[in-house]
């Protein structure tokens, strides 16, 4: 999968598929958050609710776009990888396939978010400088 150095393998599963036979919607999104989550373990001691110095992530915004249909028991790899950061937020960018056909994209904007205060914080460094180490073998990231 060029330009994902991240690639989670992942088979669907009966509760992924919805009243039309295939994934549903709500499943992608899910595909998406645990290659986020396998991402930011891959980074080292990092997680949706511990990214470092009190904070955690929220998603204020998603987008997919469908390409093919998915069904029960493929195999599918979902890639991810970091397009953008900021001081406070930063991008992250999924591609799934199926036997290197591209069955759906899109991305997240995620922002580093105080969960004790209720309110956005700047970047952990370390996880900035985890984001570009990682990162750094494809040259995608930008900021």
């Amino acid at each position: 999968m060029q330009g994902y150095r991240f690639i989670l393998p992942y088979q669907v599963r009966i509760a992924d598929i919805n009243y039309g036979g295939h994934v549903s919607n709500a499943a992608v999104l899910h595909y998406f958050q645990d290659a986020r989550i396998g991402y930011l373990q891959a980074l080292g001691p990092f997680s949706e609710l511990d990214l470092g110095e009190g904070c955690g992530v929220i998603l204020p915004e998603a987008q997919v776009r469908y390409l093919a249909e998915m069904f029960l028991g493929e195999a599918l790899e979902i890639g991810v990888r970091v397009g953008e950061v900021r001081n406070s937020s930063w991008k992250m960018e999924y591609r799934i396939e199926r036997q290197g056909e591209v069955t759906a994209e899109g991305s997240t904007a995620l922002v580093c978010f105080d969960y004790a205060r209720r309110k956005p914080r700047r970047m952990p460094e370390a996880l900035r400088l985890a984001i570009a180490q990682w990162e750094a073998a494809t040259g995608e990231v930008e900021g």
